[in-house]
């Protein structure tokens, strides 16, 4: 499916480039506005054709990326990533906020907490109410 006259509907698409696992999906991110092309919104029924430009946000990540190909079935990652071209802004930017996510500390949960921790707990939790109620006054 290579002819540029030829269209696909934007949630099959987006299946069978691998951005979502099931194209329920796909479409519920179309409908919630996840997907936008041209910088509006549209409804998963959208046909998408070679040249189109889209905006893909999952979770923080961006994907500025334009459709170079289209596809009903859903393949290999390889041959999918041959469906689309990401821009080399929207590129960069994922590279940094992965290189950023990399840095932040990994909270490492032990199971449950000792009578210690839960002691901890407590403790922090009275400070940032008594730090809340006097920024806040006794709006509580």
């Amino acid at each position: 499916m290579t002819d540029p006259d030829e269209k696909l509907r934007i949630d099959k698409w987006l299946w069978a480039a691998r951005f979502f696992k099931t194209r329920s999906l796909a479409a519920d991110a179309v409908e919630s506005g996840k997907v936008t092309m041209g910088e509006a919104r549209i409804k998963p029924a959208k046909a998408v054709g070679i040249g189109d430009r889209l905006l893909i946000r999952l979770g923080q990540y961006h994907f500025e990326i334009e459709v170079l190909g289209l596809s009903n079935k859903r393949s290999a990652a390889p041959i999918a990533q041959k469906l689309y071209c990401e821009s080399d802004a929207s590129r960069a930017r994922r590279a940094e906020i992965a290189a950023n996510l990399k840095m932040l500390p990994q909270a490492t949960l032990k199971g449950r907490p000792t009578k210690r921790d839960r002691r901890e707990i407590e403790e922090f939790e009275e400070r940032t109410r008594k730090v809340r109620s006097s920024a806040w006054g006794d709006f509580e």
